[in-house]
């Protein structure tokens, strides 16, 4: 395991002092007795019903009577206010599936959502879900030419958005989309009369009653797109199964429970904001908190407090932001509804993990998966101890390793603490079911029966996974292979350090140095001596073979959307190589 987490005691919870009886309770009883032909009898009963997404999240509550709960409590940025229950969500997403059965959009037509998060962005995917049309979200910050490598890829035949993100960013690229053929503008479309159709009034015209079609396992349902270190991005396929694994996936990773009031910060235009920001806490029959606004530390403690919130899924950024607040803003806040606080998008520090338990009164349990996996794969469960700096184990029903990979064979590494790849073993419902028109790029995902994940890992004694780094990211450093992620955890517990970077330099001796990017807390200020009390600090943390050679200031780190790091573009900028893909790269559009 990472040296630097091997200094962090565990986080034990006592029995009683949960507040609620997790749902998942014993580890290893809750792993011998699952299995995925049970989670489905339990979502879909027994014979079962339709297997379709938005049947299983929001009809069949209504169905049974559960319609009048509020399925969505929806927070402007200027403090407007608007709820949706289940029986709202219902009857609008029925008509947007009306409305795309008249404009001829049938299943397997992609649907693209280009929006902030506002209501009418839930409807349309439900309703698109209803029509078996295949749903695909976008950030709302990216430009133009990422819009259109992903629409020209996924052959989007209607899109969703507004009137200024149409104005500003899909006008001028209209022409060059074929498979393009509709418009749907939310808000007041003025002048763009004769270009899109208005949300509000074709919904106001379509039937509000809509029959889910019998929808078979193996539809298309979700199409993700995820950027390559190089290449154009990747349309990870997801299908109509895959919510067998979001509905078990919160009930043991985020321990729903019907009670609870949930608030997943992330965008759909990010797979985490689909699979847990729609999909999973809507078929618990969940109230779900969606705030249009961006990221403002006493904006999103005010909504914890305001909201009463019990759940909250997040990411390490923006838990790293709030720790740079500082603690004393909390203090002016009741946080005591909160009962479980996730975190996902790249692992989160050990420190990070601590600051849960002081500042919110329980720790972060962080947890790991990919845009391919679907959903959540190796997590920290309610009743488990926690080990900060590790992703956990496994979820019941996933079988997870850590190989090594040559001449396309797999090796299962037995040794704990040795260093590997992590692999799943294929079959799971939400594994992707290929890279839009790429078979190959897919094929070279497997190995016989594993899926390579491309990440490095290790595994301790008592069946704890610990992230090393991305295959790619990994340092070779005189002789030592030495993960990003182990050297930004320890420089992460400087007492100036808000987040750090960590790339590997090349040199004519060593082959690489380890090379570190420092952004500083409110109060500190660059400088020579904070520079080596930082590299002082590291050395006695990791020891000198580990420890970064260079540190050097920064006020901001390149970051994608979803709050990961951009190690390869640190490294590109370093080396004067080409950038690559930046679309998904946090900032202006």
């Amino acid at each position: 395991m990472p040296e630097s987490a091997m200094n962090w005691p565990p986080i034990r919870k006592p029995p009683g002092t949960l507040r609620v009886a997790p749902n998942l309770g014993d580890y290893a009883t809750a792993v011998a007795s699952f299995s995925w032909d049970d989670a489905r009898r339990e979502l879909l009963g027994d014979p079962p019903g339709n297997i379709n997404i938005a049947y299983l999240a929001v009809d069949r509550h209504v169905a049974a009577g559960r319609g009048d709960r509020i399925a969505i409590r929806w927070l402007g940025r200027k403090g407007e206010r608007r709820n949706l229950t289940y029986q709202d969500l219902k009857l609008a997403s029925d008509s947007f599936a009306n409305v795309l059965r008249d404009l001829e959009v049938g299943p397997g037509d992609t649907v693209f959502a280009l929006s902030e998060r506002v209501p009418e962005l839930y409807i349309a995917a439900i309703g698109t879900l209803k029509n078996r049309s295949v749903f695909c979200p976008l950030f709302p910050a990216f430009g133009p030419e990422p819009i259109h490598q992903r629409m020209s890829i996924g052959c989007g035949k209607l899109l969703v958005t507004t009137p200024m993100l149409y104005k500003r960013k899909v006008a001028q690229i209209r022409a060059s989309l074929p498979d393009l053929q509709h418009v749907i503008l939310i808000g007041e479309i003025g002048d763009l009369i004769e270009e899109a159709h208005g949300f509000d009034s074709v919904i106001s015209i379509a039937s509000d009653q809509f029959t889910i079609p019998e929808t078979a396992p193996e539809d298309l349902a979700l199409l993700h797109f995820t950027s390559g270190t190089t290449g154009k991005p990747k349309g990870a396929m997801h299908v109509h199964d895959a919510v067998v694994a979001h509905y078990i996936t919160g009930k043991t990773a985020l321990d729903f429970h019907e009670s609870d009031i949930f608030w997943c910060t992330a965008d759909p235009g990010w797979v985490t904001g689909t699979s847990y920001g729609i999909i999973s806490p809507l078929t618990h029959g969940l109230t779900m908190v969606v705030d249009q606004a961006d990221f403002d530390a006493a904006r999103w403690y005010r909504i914890l407090q305001d909201e009463r919130v019990t759940v909250w899924y997040t990411a390490p950024t923006a838990i790293r932001m709030l720790m740079k607040a500082g603690p004393g803003l909390p203090r002016g806040f009741d946080l005591s509804a909160l009962r479980f606080a996730g975190s996902v998008g790249e692992p989160l520090n050990p420190e990070g993990v601590a600051w849960g338990a002081e500042v919110l009164g329980l720790p972060i349990h962080d947890n790991w998966w990919q845009t391919e996996t679907g959903g959540i794969m190796i997590a920290n469960y309610a009743a488990m101890d926690i080990r900060p700096g590790s992703m956990g184990k496994p979820l019941p029903g996933i079988e997870a390793a850590v190989v090594r990979h040559e001449d396309d064979a797999v090796t299962v590494i037995e040794a704990p603490g040795e260093e590997g790849e992590l692999a799943l073993r294929a079959g799971w419902p939400s594994m992707f079911r290929g890279y839009l028109g790429e078979e190959e790029r897919y094929r070279k995902c497997f190995s016989g029966e594993w899926y390579l994940t491309g990440d490095l890992a290790r595994v301790d004694e008592d069946g704890y996974f610990w992230f090393v780094g991305r295959a790619d990211d990994v340092i070779k450093s005189a002789g030592h292979l030495i993960g990003p992620f182990e050297v930004e955890s320890a420089i992460m517990e400087h007492p100036a350090v808000a987040e750090v970077g960590v790339i590997g330099k090349p040199d004519p001796v060593a082959g690489e140095i380890v090379k570190a990017f420092v952004a500083l807390k409110p109060g500190f200020e660059p400088g020579e001596d904070l520079r080596l009390d930082i590299l002082g600090f590291a050395r006695k943390r990791l020891g000198t073979a580990v420890a970064p050679k260079e540190i050097v200031f920064t006020e901001d780190l390149p970051r994608t959307r979803s709050g990961k790091i951009m190690r390869r573009l640190l490294k590109a900028r370093e080396l004067g190589l080409p950038e690559g893909d930046l679309s998904t790269l946090e900032g202006p559009a």
